[in-house]
């Protein structure tokens, strides 16, 4: 009978078992952060959605361009090219295609 003894390092690349530990430990803050800002993404829907319904009643548009501009141009300066790509993905989460 053979028993295997599972590499400490298996499912995350690392050479060493200190390595993997670190990498283990990583990933779960990363999972956690994931969750919190998938949560914090549906609270900005969710108030998108006030925006919209009360601009809409008042007769207004569904949509601020000059303020999604804002919004676009503040994540472009804070995280580069991908944060405009980001914005523009989040603003579309939150008001839909336009």
């Amino acid at each position: 009978m053979t028993t295997t003894t599972q590499d400490p390092a298996t499912g995350t690349g690392a050479r060493t078992g200190e390595a993997a530990g670190l990498i283990t430990g990583a990933r779960e803050r990363i999972d956690d952060l994931d969750g919190r800002i998938i949560g914090l993404i549906q609270e900005r829907m969710a108030v998108s959605a006030v925006i919209q319904r009360e601009r809409i009643a008042s007769g207004g548009r569904r949509v601020h361009l000059s303020r999604e501009m804002e919004i676009i141009n503040h994540y472009g300066d804070q995280l580069g090219r991908p944060g405009t790509a980001l914005a523009m993905t989040l603003l579309e989460l939150c008001r839909g295609r336009i």
